[in-house]
């Protein structure tokens, strides 16, 4: 991490953002989509403008070395990065902000802070990078149960302690950023091969603890599959699962916490399963004449057990919105990568698989092609997309998205009957037509994950009622048709009503009384996934 302070508002660090040329790609995009040459665009308040209440409770003694409540420490960790976390920023709202930050230096600072929560009848938010796109960090207070709020930052624990070598697995700090995680494990000619698109700005116990989704299209495509054993402090105690390459005995402990969003404890360190760093690499792109009949090569090729590391599919506009391609054809990024060997007959069998059914190759057999042509394009705009939003939001436009996942034979008229529930929401809910578009972010033998953005043009002042009905009715769609709430971006409070639809109503119970075992005050992280 550069010493530069992340944010209090936008994406990344102080003083990044998207080039001049880049803001008006984007915005030529929206200003052609909407037919306007100028938005209702609002000022963001700046961090030296914004009011705060006082704290309401203050450190003791015994914890005032890593606790603060300094002013931009508390406005940073208000919100995360949902579209809902930027409108409530915007408009200089940030009554949920903590009393106080804490940043432990071990576990036993991280339990005297739980202790002294329990205490003044706090609750307490684990924060990882604050990435959260579906309200996963913003702090909650009602007067009665929570009289205020403490966000407890794990940035301090962040070394890689131990390398195993003869098992290829580390012991990594839970507060670890993904450039730092990297940075120590490269010496020893390993990686984790873990990069979800925020992965410069968060951390291996948020992903652990939001399931989070990665670099692998295919075969180790969550953070579940790399967990080897977990270290989790909760406020009953320490709970450390025996690190194993796999067992049998009984439901798995370490399944209990890999997407308990910070509800039930904190990863302080875990052991994770690593990769050699890739020497070979094989990329393409591939043209397809519709998104349909790209999504029937990616079955092809999830079914012919090839396990790309990519393998994304654009439909014609999502291309076109990103610079890929001109709107007319779907677009396929497709990679594969080895440490040990040449993936060329891997991709040869895949180019079989896409020629069946009417793709093109415009690029192949590159070891560098992955960061060439479409591919390349494709490889920044979805680095650079985060960056976008602080200047959309004011300009009073909506963009967001949602991923899901779904079976292959229900695939086709899923997309189609969400894509339309959507559409039809944007229209009602801002009078004007919008815009849906699909891409496949991750591939299964059994079926893909499609992963939809919808834009509009929202007017201030009703931006969190008209995002919210689009919300409501994509969320909706999803559950009629079969799908989950979720592949990938967790669940958090914006995912609540519709996770409590998807989940069985015994394992909900179930979960509930695990809560009240290992968090008896409820303090944890309240309104994600289960109420207290």
């Amino acid at each position: 991490m550069s010493s530069a302070r992340l944010k209090h508002y936008g994406w990344g660090r102080e003083g990044e953002g998207m080039t001049t040329d880049e803001r008006q790609f984007v915005l030529g995009r929206y200003r052609a989509r909407f037919a306007t040459d100028t938005f209702d665009t609002m000022a963001v308040p700046r961090l030296e403008d914004l009011a705060l209440r006082t704290p309401r409770v203050t450190p003791p003694a015994s914890l005032a070395a890593f606790c603060t409540s300094e002013r931009y420490d508390r406005l940073a960790h208000a919100h995360g990065k949902s579209y809902p976390d930027y409108v409530r920023a915007m408009l200089g709202d940030y009554d949920c902000a903590p009393d106080v930050v804490a940043y432990p230096r071990n576990e036993a600072e991280i339990s005297a802070v739980m202790d002294w929560a329990g205490g003044v009848s706090a609750s307490l938010t684990p924060f990882g990078g604050g990435s959260s796109v579906c309200g996963g960090v913003e702090p909650r207070v009602d007067g009665i149960r929570y009289k205020a709020a403490i966000t407890l930052d794990l940035r301090n624990l962040s070394k890689v302690v131990e390398v195993d070598l003869t098992s290829r697995a580390a012991l990594i700090e839970g507060g670890t950023y993904g450039p730092a995680l990297e940075n120590q494990l490269k010496p020893h000619g390993l990686s984790l091969r873990h990069f979800p698109q925020s992965f410069e700005y968060s951390t291996l116990g948020g992903w652990i603890a939001t399931r989070s989704g990665g670099h692998f299209a295919s075969l180790y495509t969550h953070i579940d599959d790399f967990v080897e054993s977990l270290r989790v402090v909760t406020p009953r105690g320490v709970v450390e699962t025996r690190r194993l390459p796999g067992s049998g005995a009984g439901p798995s402990p370490d399944r209990l916490f890999i997407g308990s969003e910070g509800t039930l404890g904190v990863i302080s360190r875990a052991w994770m399963r690593l990769q050699p760093r890739p020497k070979f690499r094989s990329g393409a792109s591939v043209r397809f004449p519709s998104f349909f009949d790209a999504a029937r090569a990616v079955r092809a090729v999830a079914q012919a057990g090839l396990y790309p590391s990519n393998c994304r599919i654009l439909d014609p506009q999502e291309a076109f919105n990103t610079g890929v391609a001109d709107g007319s054809v779907a677009i396929m990024v497709l990679g594969f990568e080895s440490g040990d060997h040449a993936p060329d007959a891997r991709m040869a069998r895949a180019l079989e698989c896409c020629a069946d059914h009417r793709g093109t190759p415009e690029q192949a057999d590159a070891s560098d092609a992955h960061r060439e042509g479409a591919a390349g394009i494709w490889r920044n705009a979805f680095i650079r997309m985060p960056y976008a939003r602080e200047f959309l939001t004011p300009a009073g436009l909506i963009n967001d998205t949602f991923e899901t996942a779904i079976t292959w034979d229900r695939f086709e008229s899923f997309h189609d009957s969400v894509k339309a529930a959507t559409e039809r929401a944007i229209l009602e809910a801002t009078g004007v037509s919008g815009e849906v578009t699909c891409r496949f972010t991750h591939i299964y033998p059994d079926g893909p994950a499609p992963y939809f953005s919808f834009h509009a043009l929202g007017r201030h002042g009703a931006l969190l009622e008209q995002w919210q009905a689009i919300k409501n009715a994509a969320g909706d769609a999803l559950i009629a048709a079969g799908g989950t709430i979720t592949h990938h971006h967790a669940v958090g409070r914006d995912h609540r009503p519709w996770y409590d639809r998807q989940r069985p109503a015994l394992f909900a119970a179930a979960l509930r009384a695990a809560k009240r075992e290992l968090d008896p005050q409820g303090m944890l992280n309240p309104g994600v996934l289960i109420d207290p």
